[in-house]
């Protein structure tokens, strides 16, 4: 900053030296009050280009993810549509199994065994019924026909989940269909009791399948949430002022503007003592 010489009134180099102090502190003071009002740290690409930057691709990392966490949701809802429908199959094996146990025992008369026929082949509607209810997005799960199912569960493209169910889980494809079982003596349920044994441990193995599915994309999820709030904690300490801190440099610059603005009244008084050589 340029000295001052008080013999020398055409130019008032006090005096500027406080104006430009003055107006430094302005801009100073200006730019905390608009921290203070927008909460921003960065209101512009000129305060700190870098940080701006950086800023905005962990706004963009945790945006993304977000967005990643909900189709997380949603892949478990569709999962858990599956295991509820398969476990209903489940339950209907169990009784079918429990009424070809019954056929299997030589006390049983003819009608007892028709009845027990019939029963079998309303279950096995039952279990079709299942399969064609079973839906997601128009899209039935327990047909067969879901599979090759790719889902976005992070926020790069090479965040995928592959996933499909590929057993077909109607009465025909797992033999307990009309056809399949026959309790017409207690050899044939005998029979019959094996093709539901296996219908049974295929079912179990998809909600097996099912469920350890839905056990990865859980923690999946969990971990995303984890990541989330790192970035945008990150993003908070870049971006967002620190209101505190703020706040002391408003007061500091705001008592530096009413020095500087008395020092300026002062220094353009300055010249004045320069009449005293004049005037005598």
């Amino acid at each position: 900053m340029a000295g001052a010489d008080l013999s020398r009134i055409n130019t008032n180099i006090a005096a500027l030296n406080a104006l430009k102090a003055l107006r430094d502190t302005n801009t100073k003071l200006s730019v905390h009050q608009l921290r203070l009002a927008t909460g921003k740290r960065i209101n512009s690409a000129g305060e700190d280009p870098a940080g701006l930057v950086f800023a905005k691709l962990l706004e963009s990392r945790a945006r993304g993810l977000t967005v990643a966490r909900d189709n997380i949701g949603d892949v478990q809802n569709l999962i858990s549509t599956a295991e509820g429908g398969a476990q209903s199959i489940s339950e209907i094996l169990l009784t079918m199994k429990e009424k070809v146990l019954q056929a299997a025992n030589d006390t049983l008369g003819s009608e007892e065994r028709t009845a027990i026929e019939s029963q079998l082949d309303d279950l096995a509607a039952e279990v079709d019924d299942i399969v064609s209810s079973t839906l997601w997005g128009g899209n039935k799960l327990l047909d067969g026909t879901f599979t090759g199912k790719q889902f976005q569960v992070g926020e790069r493209s090479t965040d995928t989940l592959a996933f499909g169910i590929s057993q077909n889980h109607n009465a025909s494809s797992l033999s307990v269909a009309d056809s399949d079982l026959d309790v017409s003596s207690a050899s044939a349920a005998s029979t019959s009791l094996a093709n539901v044994n296996t219908a049974i441990n295929t079912v179990n193995t998809s909600i097996q399948t099912l469920g350890s599915t839905q056990l990865r994309i859980g923690i999946k999820g969990s971990n995303i949430s984890v990541s989330i709030n790192n970035q945008l904690a990150a993003h908070n300490r870049i971006f967002n002022a620190d209101m505190a801190a703020e706040q002391v440099e408003l007061l500091k610059n705001s008592l530096l503007q009413q020095s500087a603005t008395a020092m300026l009244s002062q220094a353009n008084l300055a010249p004045k003592s320069v009449l005293q050589l004049i005037l005598g």
